[in-house]
């Protein structure tokens, strides 16, 4: 593993999680509106709950387990120790998100710490036992849509990815990536016509019979979650073979290297607008699609233009001077030319 390079493929993936974490995300800061029954409003919220909900976050959290393997491992093959740089790290991210829960209540950060520190046993631990284990806990957790300790076998499943080395020199690996994410279509499309039989004409407005089986429409969804997000990853990888998908996705890149700033920010954005546009409890699920469309350019030139002339986003480069315990320049080195 070269402990310098960045592996894009993983930014390419955080900045994807974050497009789809936002779409949900802005729903209970706004306090959207309840679909109306047979319009738009109701077919826009079905593909949240069958697309989006419980398919980006999963790619999130797994990524986090990824990031915390390649993290200590490049921080031990420099001669640091790994371990005291990584608890840290996951302290400043816990102080972050403790901020952040006042306005995002929910919110992953502090999970993802508390996460963090709960799975630091599992870095040396076989990446065998780390990926059968990871997947067994992940499939019972599923069974019961046990959400929240989802998280848990999330990172185990991106500790040996990073054990694997899955995401290194992946031109070598396309075949296994393409059964991988044929694989994962199939079961998705089963996964998600087993969860269409139980799809509410409408949410909100039934009997309790509707409610009852609105909320297996929704264990359902939590259930599958992890495959569909599976699928995602697979068929972004095998988009990002080509340099034709590399450049048209290049904003992508960069805001998954944002990914702790375009975070937060996604949230302070939605207030702003809340505020300014009086959105709180006025916006429906079509036009917060519309605020998500405007968040995402907005993020994506700014991600754009400030990588172009720093090297760390402004909570990352934080984030590092409190990792390491001192101040990394934070504009890039002009080429001098003779």
């Amino acid at each position: 593993m070269d402990v310098n390079k960045r592996i894009d493929t993983l930014d390419y993936l955080r900045g994807f999680a974050l497009m789809g974490i936002i779409l949900v995300n802005v729903l209970p800061l706004l306090s959207v509106k309840l679909p109306t029954p047979h319009t738009m409003e109701t077919t826009y919220w079905r593909f949240l709950y069958f697309f989006v909900e419980g398919r980006f976050y999963t790619i999130f959290t797994f990524l986090f387990g990824v990031g915390f393997y390649i993290f200590i491992t490049r921080a031990n093959a420099k001669g640091r120790n790994g371990y005291v740089l990584f608890l840290r790290r996951i302290i400043a991210l816990f102080i972050i998100g403790v901020v952040h829960v006042r306005f995002h209540p929910g919110e992953a950060l502090t999970v993802y710490a508390i996460c963090g520190l709960l799975i630091l046993p599992f870095y040396k631990a076989n990446r065998v036992v780390n990926l059968v284990f990871g997947t067994a806990m992940l499939i019972v957790l599923g069974i019961f849509s046990f959400k929240l300790f989802m998280v848990i076998p999330l990172m185990l499943l991106g500790i040996a990815a990073g054990q694997f080395q899955v995401f290194e020199q992946l031109s070598k690996k396309r075949n296994k990536v393409i059964l991988f994410t044929s694989i994962m279509f199939g079961l998705s499309i089963i996964g998600l016509i087993y969860q269409y039989q139980y799809a509410p004409i409408v949410y909100g407005y039934g009997s309790e019979a509707d409610f009852q089986t609105t909320q297996c429409f929704f264990n359902i969804g939590i259930s599958i979650g992890p495959i569909i997000s599976a699928f995602y990853v697979g068929l972004l990888m095998l988009l990002l073979q080509s340099s034709f998908f590399q450049k048209v996705l290049s904003p992508l890149k960069s805001y998954g290297r944002m990914a702790l700033t375009n975070y937060i920010t996604q949230t302070a954005l939605i207030y702003l607008a809340g505020n300014m546009l009086n959105l709180f409890n006025n916006i429906t699920n079509i036009q917060s699609l519309y605020l998500c469309l405007t968040i995402y350019i907005i993020q994506f030139i700014f991600s754009t233009i400030w990588l172009h002339f720093f090297q760390f986003g402004p909570l990352e480069w934080i984030w590092r001077i409190v990792t390491y315990l001192e101040i990394p320049p934070l504009r890039k080195r002009t080429k001098k030319y003779k």
